[in-house]
């Protein structure tokens, strides 16, 4: 009997944490905080990033849970390329993304304090963005002399199951499911100034592989996006960002659970030149408000690297 119930406790936790997406997203959490990500870049140009992010808080799991002081830390790294194109006359990036991640959670169950880490590859995504108006694809001489005024983009962002994933193991990294966001967005400038808003939804595959050979599914989870953007000089820029994200209940089996999200979060984004070719990104996020899932504080660190195009 209490290996069930410990059974259960690491089920709640583990679903809570990583229930709502693919682990890396979001620098660790359920959704990302993006600025810039509908901006306006020359055609041909390469983008090597390599990221890190640490994320740290507590977990808040089912009432039904005899679980107390539930706390997860989570250290993932992310190695991507991105390359800007031109599709039917629009500026248009294609990315992919590879994560690593740690995790380890502690708490106690009636009273007993218990822990588990799990490390490993995370699931990948390849990532889709157009800008459908006000963003014309441009060489790098002829972006010399664009201005932004107003833009409206679209992305497509996929996951896949090839993280690391033990169907004889509670407690995963990867998903085992494919998921599929798309989002459209808008950006407006105002001199130094820039503003942002972004609608999306996450759409999931199910996990048949649950536990063994039990049925997992999710709802979808539909996210928003704000960010009030200033650019402090040629290269340099500071963010507002904040999200509201909702949704994602899950079922086993066909048994519903009582893990819908309606969270809001919200941090600040600092990036700078180090040189033509490298720059460096700063960002830390926090919870305002969460129903159900992981309140973290989250910090991270991403290089850039870029070349082509006569850059």
């Amino acid at each position: 009997m209490k290996s069930k119930v410990m059974q259960k406790f690491w089920q709640g936790i583990f679903l809570t944490v990583f229930g709502g997406s693919s682990l890396w997203m979001s620098g660790v959490c359920a959704q990302q905080l993006e600025p810039r990500a509908y901006s306006n870049v020359p055609v041909g140009i390469n983008f090597m990033i390599l990221g890190y992010g640490y994320a740290s808080g507590a977990v808040l799991p089912e009432p039904s849970l005899p679980a107390e002081d539930v706390t997860a830390r989570i250290q993932t790294a992310v190695a991507a390329y991105s390359r800007s194109l031109s599709l039917s006359g629009k500026s248009a990036q294609l990315s992919f993304l590879l994560p690593y991640a740690r995790a380890s959670v502690d708490g106690k169950l009636e009273g007993v304090p218990q822990a588990v880490t799990r490390e490993g590859l995370a699931d990948p995504g390849i990532k889709l963005s157009v800008n459908l108006f006000g963003a014309p694809a441009m060489s790098l001489k002829e972006f010399a002399s664009y201005r932004q005024d107003t833009i409206v983009g679209a992305s497509l962002l996929v996951t896949a199951p090839f993280g690391q994933y033990d169907p004889t193991k509670l407690v995963n990294i990867g998903t085992n499911r494919w998921s599929i966001k798309p989002e459209l967005g808008v950006s407006q400038a105002f001199d130094r100034w820039v503003f942002e808003a972004a609608l999306g939804a996450t759409f999931f595959s199910d996990n048949d592989q649950y536990q063994g050979d039990k049925l997992r599914q999710q709802e979808p989870v539909y996210a928003m996006q704000l960010h009030a953007v200033y650019n402090l000089r040629t290269g340099m820029w500071a963010a507002l960002d904040g999200t509201y994200y909702n949704g994602g209940r899950t079922s086993v089996n066909g048994q519903l659970r009582d893990d819908v999200q309606a969270n809001w979060r919200w941090g600040t984004t600092l990036a700078f030149p180090v040189n033509r070719y490298n720059s460096l990104k700063l960002y830390a996020h926090t919870g305002v408000y969460t129903r159900t899932g992981t309140d973290f504080d989250t910090i991270g660190l991403a290089w850039q690297y870029r070349w082509g195009a006569g850059f």
